[in-house]
């Protein structure tokens, strides 16, 4: 017995130390340091909750800039339920989807370009972005306009306002937050 006690003692330490102190100093230093990250960089409008910046939402109504597809399981956007199809490129159902997508996007935005952002027609891995290229934006900027009653111009300035740029330029790609342009719509058109 005496020569398990050391172990038996060590699992404990480390167990309070790993499982307890760690934690909670983690957590504590997040919320000191960074706290609308840590409680999820959520989108407060009055007393509202909208959304979180950084999880996307099913915007489906021609007014409103719409995010990347969704295939997380029964509801799109679904973050219980985090995935994308696992379809593959060469799969001919991805194909189907596609082409649909692309169909509908076409009759929703007549007076845009044919050619559809891909990834407006592709989900990503985790099927939960909240963001797209400025292309993507760009290309919805005449539909949200009209529905809107809206200058062109306007709208191009909220998508603008709205786009974050890399931290270091060669690392990564300017993005713009759906969630924050529509905010930002309703914001104007609000009574």
């Amino acid at each position: 017995m005496s020569t398990f006690r050391p172990a038996i003692m060590l699992l404990i330490l480390l167990t309070l130390i790993t499982g307890g102190l760690y934690p909670l100093m983690t957590t504590l230093l997040a919320q000191w340091w960074f706290p609308a990250q840590a409680n999820g960089s959520l989108i407060i409008d009055t007393t509202v909750v909208r959304g979180s910046k950084l999880i996307g939402q099913n915007f489906t109504e021609a007014k409103y800039l719409q995010g990347r597809p969704s295939a997380t399981a029964e509801t799109p956007y679904n973050p219980m339920a985090s995935g994308g199809s696992n379809l593959a490129g060469s799969n001919p159902e991805l194909d189907k989807v596609v082409a649909t997508r692309i169909a509908a996007l076409r009759a929703a935005n007549p007076q845009a370009n044919p050619a559809v952002p891909v990834e407006l027609v592709t989900a990503s891995a985790s099927g939960l972005d909240g963001q797209i290229s400025p292309q993507a934006a760009a290309w919805q900027i005449p539909r949200i306009a009209k529905a809107r009653d809206l200058p062109v111009e306007q709208v191009k300035r909220l998508i603008a306002e709205n786009t974050t740029q890399p931290l270091i330029g060669f690392m990564g790609k300017p993005v713009v937050n759906v969630l924050l342009v529509n905010v930002a719509l309703d914001a104007l058109q609000a009574p």
